[in-house]
């Protein structure tokens, strides 16, 4: 008859084994998720690191031609829009890479967007008159707006922005290299159905994961002033 004390330890060993193999489940689940958040904190790095460059190369556009890109012909067709913008919704849709000699598209694959303002897309701008109307807001937590840069009311004297370039990030809207829409991932997102369609007003912060870079006005004058390109 097997001891007591024996079949007390092989019980105590298979218990330790149990244990042992949960706790190399969790680890080995905790581990994919940190690989996961990882890639992903890699793409958005990856994806800011595109608009700041993106950013530089509309100010570099300005400074040698006098004005700010249009938007490029479609999202398969990185050239620059040839008609010249009617409207403030002509004058927003997908950054013209081609033109500017940059990346199209963001870490997740998606075409990156960019609005202008349609005085900024015209040579020579008359920078005593010309109004910046651009601007973005921040969803707060308590559900509220707050202008992150920019005012409800642009003029000479309160200039906005004169340019917007952004990713619609993992979740969301966007569209494909493909020129094909996406739909959310994430349905009732107000705010990123907004950037989706918005033509003067962007919101970010909060639930919206859209990453949004703009050009300031004193920073595209002085590099224009500096290329003497500003009238």
């Amino acid at each position: 008859m097997m001891h007591r004390n024996t079949l007390k330890t092989q019980g105590g060993a298979a218990l330790l084994l149990l244990v042992a193999v949960l706790g190399l489940g969790a680890a080995s689940l905790l581990m994919h998720a940190f690989s996961r958040n990882g890639a992903e904190s890699q793409r958005q790095q990856r994806t800011l690191a595109i608009l700041a460059q993106a950013r530089d190369a509309l100010t570099g556009f300005a400074a040698t031609n006098g004005r700010l890109p249009r938007p490029a012909t479609s999202a398969t067709d990185g050239r620059e829009r040839p008609a010249e913008c009617a409207s403030d919704a002509d004058c927003s849709g997908f950054l013209p890479w081609v033109a500017l000699g940059v990346p199209g598209l963001d870490a997740w694959g998606k075409v990156v967007r960019y609005s202008v303002t349609p005085e900024m897309s015209r040579a020579p701008i008359a920078s005593v008159s010309a109004v910046a109307n651009r601007v973005v807001l921040r969803r707060k937590a308590d559900g509220g707006l707050a202008y992150v840069a920019g005012q409800e009311q642009c003029d000479v004297s309160a200039q906005c922005l004169p340019a917007i370039v952004f990713s619609q990030g993992k979740e969301g809207y966007g569209t494909a290299a493909s020129g094909t829409r996406l739909a959310p991932t994430l349905r009732g997102n107000v705010d990123e159905a907004v950037n989706e369609l918005a033509s003067t007003s962007f919101v970010t912060g909060n639930s919206v994961d859209d990453l949004l870079a703009w050009i300031t006005l004193p920073a595209l004058y002085q590099r224009m002033r500096a290329a003497r390109t500003l009238p």
